[in-house]
């Protein structure tokens, strides 16, 4: 196996790991028990966790640049 294939291997799996991890967070904010948060807030949310996740694809289909993203509410 080549150093690239293994670098590839040890990054995609951590950083896919700590992602599921961030997302369940995230996910957590959904808990109108302990948050208080509007419906354009948590589309907001899941329009820009879902564009870039589109643009993730984009990326593994093709070639493309990043875009420094800040997310504001």
């Amino acid at each position: 196996m080549s150093k690239n294939r293994e670098k590839f291997i040890e990054l995609a799996e951590k950083r896919v790991t700590k992602t599921i991890k961030d997302l369940r967070l995230v996910g957590n904010l959904a808990n109108k028990t302990n948050y208080n948060y509007t419906d354009d807030d948590s589309k907001k949310i899941l329009n820009v966790l879902e564009n870039e996740l589109k643009n993730v694809r984009r990326k593994f289909e093709s070639t493309s640049s990043d875009e420094d993203i800040v997310f504001k509410l």
